[in-house]
């Protein structure tokens, strides 16, 4: 079954077409070292919860909207093995501080597919 690396992060709503460039060149990277697919949604119907939420939980501001996004793989060694190709990837060499979101508030996690229908 595939393996999952997913993401929620918070963006400035004034930033998008910057992230989206990003984002673009991430994916193509990522696919070009293996990666099956690479997936960015933009928030559309994220309430704000009263005890947890997409927004809670990416400290979202009211100027930003909520990202969620994924990438597949074949499997956890596969997917170990593009992220080193990626990580040294000249194309994705940015400074941190040039990001177009604050990557302090980027949650991630890699998961293991438990059903798939």
């Amino acid at each position: 079954m595939p393996y999952v690396d997913g993401f929620v992060l918070a963006v400035p709503k004034q930033n998008l077409e910057a992230y989206k460039a990003v984002a673009r060149t991430a994916g193509e990277v990522w696919k070009e070292h293996g990666a099956l697919a690479y997936v960015e949604c933009v928030g559309d119907d994220v309430p704000q919860g009263e005890l947890t939420s997409f927004p809670r939980a990416v400290q979202a501001k009211d100027d930003e909207t909520v990202i969620f996004s994924w990438i597949v793989y074949e499997s956890r060694a596969q997917r170990d093995a593009i992220n080193a190709k990626v990580m040294a990837d000249p194309r994705l060499k940015q400074d941190p501080a040039a990001m177009p979101f604050d990557g302090k508030r980027l949650i991630y996690g890699g998961f293991e597919t438990l059903l798939e229908l």
